[in-house]
């Protein structure tokens, strides 16, 4: 029996291997569903703001169904905007922001999960704007059970590399169509990357990292090799490059190296470049790994989310609070969010007795008139 880190070593090196070449993600999809235990699996872009998604690559599911939840059951997800509110990297169950018992009675999961035996969802944003994330997710069905302890465990382990990934995805554009469209499509990646050679050197940056270069204080260029000013993560970057150098596979926790500087807390990240088509890629720059730089604090949040943490609304009471700003009525609100009426009573009635508001109206005020940098 194969053992549980050989197949998260192989499926590591094919989560890299398709960031270069797209036709691949699905065979990863289908390694992540084995992996943590899934039947299904997705990778694909959600903006809260406009409900809008655009599904980059599958496993497992009809086309049939995707087009119904793209064309009719995305805005009846309960899940949602709850979930792209998620910090990026986090694991989370679609039983954490929806109880399975309240789930079974919406619409969403009598009409488009119930058909396809599907009873909940793994996911993580992998890159998070202000209202859009892109996603992966590793869809649990009748004979799967829902989300335990150890498939979230094993979840956690791949979705740093799949981060890494879609970075990769973007610097390294192949001018194919497949690869351009994942390129646009998540455009909220952001990642400061530098390529570099042995001994460190530099041999690429891109702009968000020449900014990092140009700021100082985080990380320079000496002796045209890239360096850490904290002496320890130092230390931590130069024995992870070394690794690297010498064909040593990334960690398979996914671990990351912590800067603490005045600019704030950041993360660093170093994937080898030295095996399968990363070999390849890295050859045109005489690179042996990718160092990718992230800070950990998001921008301010929109008034919904800031609204949400500010009140701790479940996931249900968002939904009813962002529908109130688009329809008016509990019977609209219901039709809208594919709730019962009674059970957009309750939810409207916690929203009001949380927020201390009485009316729908008084909710519009409230979320136009938030400003999330004066009261979190």
């Amino acid at each position: 029996m194969t053992s549980e880190a050989a197949l998260l070593s192989e499926l590591i090196g094919l989560i890299y291997d398709a960031a270069l070449d797209p036709a691949l993600w699905p065979r990863a999809l289908e390694q992540a569903c084995l992996f943590v235990g899934g039947s299904s699996g997705a990778l694909f872009w959600h903006d809260a703001a406009t409900e809008q998604t655009a599904v980059l690559h599958l496993f497992n599911e009809e086309p049939h169904y995707t087009k119904l939840y793209l064309e009719k059951y995305l805005p009846l997800n309960p899940c949602f905007p709850a979930a792209t509110f998620c910090e990026a990297g986090l694991v989370y169950a679609s039983t954490d922001f929806v109880p399975f018992e309240e789930m079974a009675e919406t619409r969403f999961y009598e009409e488009w999960m119930k058909p396809q035996d599907m009873i909940d969802a793994l996911g993580s944003n992998l890159e998070k704007g202000a209202t859009n994330s892109s996603i992966i997710s590793v869809r649990l069905h009748e004979k799967d059970g829902l989300a335990d302890p150890d498939n979230r465990r094993r979840f956690a382990l791949i979705v740093p590399h799949f981060q890494r990934a879609v970075s990769i995805g973007r610097l390294f554009d192949q001018s194919k169509t497949a690869q351009a469209v994942l390129t646009q499509t998540l455009d909220s990646v952001a990642a400061a990357v530098f390529l570099v050679g042995p001994n460190g050197r530099l041999v690429f940056t891109n702009e968000p990292a020449r900014l990092i270069l140009d700021r100082g204080g985080l990380l320079i260029e000496r002796k045209g090799a890239l360096t850490v000013t904290a002496p320890e993560a130092q230390r931590a970057l130069r024995e992870a490059l070394f690794a690297a150098e010498n064909g040593n596979t990334t960690s398979d926790n996914g671990g990351s190296i912590p800067i603490v500087s005045a600019q704030g807390r950041w993360f660093v990240d170093v994937l080898p470049l030295t095996s399968g088509d990363r070999r390849r890629t890295g050859a045109l720059h005489s690179a042996v790994a990718a160092v990718f730089v992230r800070k950990t604090s998001p921008a301010s949040p929109p008034p919904l989310e800031a609204l949400a943490k500010l009140y701790n609304l479940t996931a249900s009471e968002i939904r009813v609070l962002d529908g109130v700003m688009k329809v008016s009525g509990v019977k609209a609100l219901a039709e809208a969010l594919g709730l019962t009426q009674a059970t957009v009573k309750t939810h409207l009635h916690n929203v009001f007795r949380k927020t201390g508001t009485a009316r729908q109206s008084e909710l519009v005020k409230l979320i136009a008139g938030f400003e999330p940098s004066e009261r979190c």
